[in-house]
C-alpha cells in the first residue's frame, strides 16, 4: 500500500524561523512520544527526543532533551540539532545543510547535503514499547565521522526547567551498555549505538541558558541548563547505517536494529489502512487515518489498569486528547471517537474506549480528565457523560454491537437516574422544565473550560444550550434502547418531551434570530451571545430544536462565526470578543473561547448544514483548508485552535484528538459519491 508523504522542501539560506515554527511528532501507543522543531532547538518544555509515559512514577518524562549531532566531513563540522540560547545565538546549523524534510508513515526524516554527502535522519518509537531509535543512513559521498551526544533530563514533561544545578546525573557503563541515572530519582535510562564499533567519550557537559523560546512568550520559565554525560564517536558508511537507541526497558529492548523497526512500523500502518474504509485508503483521508493513530493508547501510566483488563479478558484503550500537554479527556474522547476510530475501522478499539471509561463513572458522571501523574480521575464536567452516550449511539449504528448495550445498560439507567435526582456540581434536571442545569462556584463544567486561577472565564452556570441538546438525546436514546431490551421506555421519552417543550419555549432569541448561550444564569439572566454551542441543537441524532428555527441557527452561526478553519467561539460584535490568542496564560485563556477557532466544531456545523440543505457540494468546500495545514504547524496533523481572523495562525496543541477526528468524520461524510 502506497503512504502519500508530506514533503517540505528546503534552500540553504532559507529564514530558521520557518523551520524552528514547525514541528513534528512521534507517538508509542502508550501515550509517550517524541517531538521537537524540524528546525532543532526545542522552543517548548514538552519538546524532547525521548518522553514515554511511565507507571512508575506516574507520568511523561522528559528522559532526553535533545541529542545533538555533529558531523565531520573532512575540513567540515556540521552542528545538527542544538539549541537557541537567551542571548541571541542560534547553536544549529540545521538549516544551512538540510534539503528537505518528509513525514511518511509517522516518522520524520530529515535530508541533508554535507561537503558533497546526502545524509539522512530518520527517527521512529517502536509501538508499545517506551524505546526510541534515531537512524543515519549514508546515501551518497565518502564516510564521514558521527558525534552524537544526548542531553538528558529526567523531568516531568510540565515540571520547572532545571536550573544552574551541579551535573545531576551517575552514568554508568559495562562493556557497550550504558545506563543513566538521577539524584533521588528512581528512573533509569539505558542507551547506546547500533552498530557498536563506535566508541564512548565521556565528556560532560552543562549547557547553560538555553532558551524555549514558546515559553518565554507564554510568560513562562523559559532558559534551561541542559546536561550531557558525554557522546558517540562513530563511522558512518554507505554499506552500514548508524542508529542511536534509548529505552526505559532492559538493554534487551535495543537489540532490536533501527530498521527493522521501521519496517515493522510501515507494516503496521499499512495494516491500519488497509482496514480503513475504501474512501479513507489514499490521499487527505488517508493522511488522517494515520493522524488518528497517534490518539489511540494503551494508558501507560495506568498500568494497574491494564493488568486488572487483562486478568477479565478485557483490554483497555483511552484517546489522548492533544499533544503534547492532554491526557486522556472523558469529553474529548467521547466527541474524537466517531473519527477517530469508526472512520477508520477500529471498531474493536471503540468498544474497548466505551468500557474502559464506563468503569470510571462515578456518581452517574464520566470523568472529565485523569490528570497527569495523579491516581485519581477528576469529574467536574457537565457534558462529558451526556457525549457518553452519543458515542455509544454512534459505535452501535456502525458496529451493531447488542452486548455493549446490555452490558451498560444498569450503568447507562444509573446516569439518568443521577441527573434526575440530582449529582456533583449542581448538576442535575430542573422538575419544574425537565432542564439540566450545571454550576458550582470556582468550577468551568462545560467544554468551555478556561481557568485562570480563582477566575472562570466563561463560567456558563445555569442551563447552558448544549447540555439540553445532549440531555435530550441521550433520553431518546435511551426510550430506544429500553425497548430493543423490553424495558420500559416512557420514563424516558416523558422526559425529553417535557425537555424539547421547554427548551422550544425559552431558548429562542427572536431578536436576534438564534438560540440563547445560557438560560437561568446568574442573577436569573440570559445570555444573548451568539456561540457555536447552538448547533447541537440540531446537529444530534434527535434534535432538540424545532425544524422551524433549523435555517436561521444555521444562516446565523454561517454569516458570524464561520472561518476556514472551523468556527469562532464568540460573534465578533460582542464586547468581549479577541482576534489571537496569544500572550501570558491569563491572555490566552481569556481569548480561548471568547473568539478563538476551534475546528473540531466544523464536523456539527457540517451536520447541521446537510440536515438543512442535504447533500450540497458547499459541505465539502468547508473543508478545504485543512490538506494544506497539515505541512504547517504540527506536521500531518491539525492544530487545536486557530486565531479567529487572517492569516488564522494555527495555536495550542499541535495536534489535537478531535480536530483530526471530526474532520475526517466530515471529509468522508461529504465526498461526493456518497
Amino acid at each position: 500500500m502506497q503512504f502519500t508523504p508530506i514533503d517540505i522542501e528546503w534552500q540553504a539560506g532559507g529564514d530558521p524561523a520557518l523551520l524552528r515554527q514547525r514541528e513534528w511528532l512521534v507517538t508509542n501507543g502508550l501515550g509517550g512520544f517524541a517531538s521537537g522543531t524540524l528546525l532543532g532547538p526545542a522552543t517548548r518544555r514538552y519538546h524532547g527526543l525521548f518522553v514515554p509515559n511511565l507507571a512508575e512514577p506516574k507520568g511523561r518524562y522528559v528522559m532526553i532533551s535533545r541529542l545533538d549531532e555533529e558531523v565531520l566531513a573532512g575540513d567540515v563540522h556540521a552542528l545538527l540539532g542544538g539549541a537557541e540560547y537567551t542571548d541571541g545565538r542560534l547553536g544549529t546549523q540545521t538549516h544551512e545543510y538540510l534539503r528537505s524534510f518528509r513525514f511518511e508513515s509517522l516518522m520524520p526524516t530529515w535530508r541533508f547535503e554535507i561537503a558533497g554527502r546526502v545524509i539522512e535522519r530518520t527517527l521512529v518509537m517502536p509501538h508499545g514499547r517506551n524505546t526510541v531509535y534515531a537512524q543515519y543512513r549514508l546515501l551518497e559521498g565518502e564516510p564521514v565521522r558521527l558525534h552524537l551526544r544526548p542531553f538528558l533530563a529526567f523531568r516531568r514533561q510540565d515540571a520547572a526547567l532545571h536550573r544552574g544545578e551541579r551535573f545531576p546525573f551517575t552514568l554508568s557503563i559495562s562493556g557497550r551498555r550504558h545506563e543513566a541515572q538521577m539524584q533521588d530519582s528512581p528512573l533509569v535510562l539505558r542507551f547506546g549505538i547500533q552498530p557498536e564499533d563506535g566508541v564512548f567519550v565521556a565528556h560532560c557537559l552543562e549547557d547553560e541558558e538555553v532558551l524555549v523560546r514558546q515559553e518565554r512568550e507564554c510568560g513562562y520559565d523559559h532558559s534551561e541548563t541542559q546536561y550531557s554525560p558525554g557522546y558517540f564517536a562513530v563511522d558512518l558508511r554507505a554499506d552500514m547505517p548508524v542508529s542511536f537507541a534509548a529505552t526505559m526497558h532492559s538493554f534487551e529492548a535495543m537489540s532490536v536494529h533501527a530498521q527493522q523497526v521501521i519496517d515493522a512500523e510501515r507494516n503496521r500502518l499499512e495494516r491500519l489502512l488497509a482496514i480503513a474504509p475504501a474512501e479513507a485508503r489514499s490521499g487527505f483521508a488517508a493522511q488522517l487515518v494515520l493522524a488518528a493513530d497517534q490518539f489511540l493508547v494503551v494508558p501507560g501510566s495506568r498500568l494497574e489498569e491494564t493488568v486488572l483488563a487483562g486478568a477479565a479478558g478485557s483490554e483497555v484503550r483511552t484517546v489522548i486528547a492533544g499533544y503534547h500537554w492532554f491526557g486522556d479527556w472523558g469529553r474529548d474522547t467521547m466527541i474524537s471517537l466517531e473519527g477517530l476510530t469508526l472512520c477508520t475501522g477500529r471498531y474493536r478499539e471503540a468498544g474497548a474506549i466505551l468500557r474502559t471509561f464506563a468503569q470510571y463513572v462515578r456518581d452517574g458522571l464520566l470523568p472529565n480528565l485523569f490528570p497527569e501523574g495523579a491516581p485519581e480521575a477528576r469529574y467536574h464536567t457537565a457534558d462529558a457523560t451526556f457525549w457518553f452516550f452519543h458515542a455509544i449511539d454512534r459505535y452501535r449504528s456502525v458496529v451493531g454491537d447488542d452486548d455493549i448495550l446490555r452490558d451498560l445498560w444498569p450503568t447507562l439507567k444509573s446516569i439518568v437516574e443521577h441527573h434526575v435526582r440530582g449529582t456533583r456540581f449542581g448538576i442535575g434536571t430542573d422538575p419544574r422544565d425537565g432542564l439540566m442545569r450545571a454550576g458550582a462556584p470556582g468550577y468551568q463544567l462545560t467544554w468551555m473550560d478556561a481557568k485562570v486561577g480563582d477566575w472562570v472565564v466563561t463560567p456558563r452556570r445555569g442551563k447552558p444550550v448544549e447540555i439540553q441538546a445532549l440531555w435530550y438525546n441521550a433520553l431518546r436514546l435511551m426510550a430506544r434502547w429500553a425497548e430493543e431490551l423490553n424495558e420500559n421506555p416512557e420514563p424516558f421519552v416523558q422526559r425529553a418531551e417535557q425537555a424539547r417543550r421547554s427548551f422550544n419555549a425559552r431558548f429562542w432569541n427572536a431578536k436576534r434570530n438564534h438560540l440563547y448561550d445560557v438560560i437561568d444564569g446568574e442573577n436569573g439572566r440570559a445570555d444573548a451571545s451568539c456561540r457555536p454551542n447552538q448547533l447541537f441543537s440540531l446537529s444530534l441524532t434527535h434534535p432538540i430544536l424545532d425544524e422551524d428555527h433549523w435555517e436561521a441557527v444555521i444562516e446565523t452561526v454561517h454569516r458570524q462565526l464561520l472561518t476556514p478553519y472551523g468556527l469562532r467561539t464568540l460573534d465578533p460584535a460582542h464586547p468581549d470578543y479577541k482576534r489571537t490568542y496569544e500572550g501570558d496564560l491569563r491572555s490566552r485563556d481569556a481569548a480561548y473561547h471568547q473568539g478563538t477557532v476551534w475546528p473540531w466544531l466544523i464536523g456539527h456545523y457540517i451536520d447541521a448544514w446537510m440536515r438543512v440543505h442535504g447533500r450540497d457540494n458547499r459541505a465539502r468546500e468547508l473543508l478545504s483548508a485543512f490538506p494544506a495545514h497539515l505541512a504547517d504547524a504540527g506536521i500531518g496533523s491539525i492544530s487545536e485552535i486557530f486565531d479567529a481572523t487572517h492569516p488564522y495562525v494555527p495555536r495550542g496543541c499541535i495536534a489535537q484528538a478531535w480536530s483530526v477526528a471530526e474532520v475526517l468524520r466530515a471529509w468522508l461524510k461529504t465526498m461526493p459519491d456518497r
